[in-house]
């Protein structure tokens, strides 16, 4: 299995490959190799930064001569008009690498900025806010880390860090006993030490997990806000309780006065907006 900076680096070999190719033309055939400069990253919308240490490897991988001056790091609150950081060198790398690194930035920004609505509505509760699997393919580590950044908490990174029986994996084992023995008896076979989620759609299906047992945490899919009162009342004091399911800004405080431990968001990651920012010369 690949670390995160194993995987941060492929991406960025691989983001590198799409976008140059067998060259940067128009750099190339008007800046002289020789040329040296000096470029700013320019906030120009208030939100959280995010992203300042992907962009120092992006600068590094791609010409370790560059100077980074970081005058911003990642979690700061950043408005309209500040100065994130000065990066020093050949012009030529400054242009070749400022599409990548404000790609990265922009979205990552977007992603902490939007995470931290959620948990700010939430203050005052003991309710975090997680992400999900809906990120985009290649950049999810990024992405997670944006979550952490703004704020949020991560769920499972991937299909291999812990055990979450969702609705299909319960038809397709036959019910919700089967689904949970099987995976206990899997564990036990391959000798893993995972936390085990289940997903449930109604009441019935709740009472199926406390007579059976044996998970660390519910989620509850599409449960109105009144549903969810009523099954924290259940299952609260004997496992974490999560709520997923089309959860908007609008209603998110609401879950989380029912008591909920978590309240899990896809649109943490699959549609946020990238926070806008530029890479100017000064």
């Amino acid at each position: 299995m690949y670390s995160v900076d194993e995987l941060e680096d492929k991406l960025i070999e691989l983001a590198f490959a799409e976008d140059i190719g067998d060259g940067d033309h128009t750099t190339l055939c008007c800046i002289p190799d020789d040329a040296m400069g000096k470029s700013h990253l320019l906030i120009k919308e208030d939100g959280i930064l995010a992203g300042v240490e992907v962009a120092k490897r992006v600068f590094a991988k791609f010409d370790p001569t560059l100077e980074v001056e970081v005058l911003l790091p990642d979690g700061s609150k950043v408005k309209k008009g500040d100065i994130a950081m000065v990066v020093t060198g050949k012009v030529r790398s400054l242009l070749q690498t400022e599409r990548l690194m404000l790609n990265i930035m922009q979205r990552m920004s977007g992603i902490a900025t939007t995470t931290n609505k959620y948990v700010r509505l939430l203050e005052g509760t003991n309710t975090r806010v997680l992400d999900t699997r809906k990120t985009t393919p290649g950049m999810r580590m990024l992405e997670k880390q944006a979550v952490k950044i703004g704020g949020g908490v991560n769920h499972r990174i991937g299909l291999f860090d812990m055990i979450l029986l969702k609705d299909n994996h319960v038809d397709f084992a036959g019910g919700i006993s089967n689904a949970i023995s099987r995976c206990h008896e899997y564990l036990k076979e391959k000798s893993l030490d995972l936390k085990i989620e289940i997903e449930v759609r109604n009441f019935d299906e709740i009472r199926q997990v406390l007579e059976c047992g044996g998970v660390d945490r519910v989620m509850l899919d599409n449960f109105s806000v009144e549903d969810t009162r009523k099954a924290v009342e259940m299952i609260a004091g004997k496992y974490e309780i999560e709520s997923s399911g089309g959860i908007t800004i609008d209603t998110i405080r609401d879950y989380a006065e029912c008591g909920v431990d978590f309240v899990s968001v896809g649109a943490l990651t699959h549609s946020v907006k990238c926070l806008d920012m530029s890479f100017k010369a000064c």
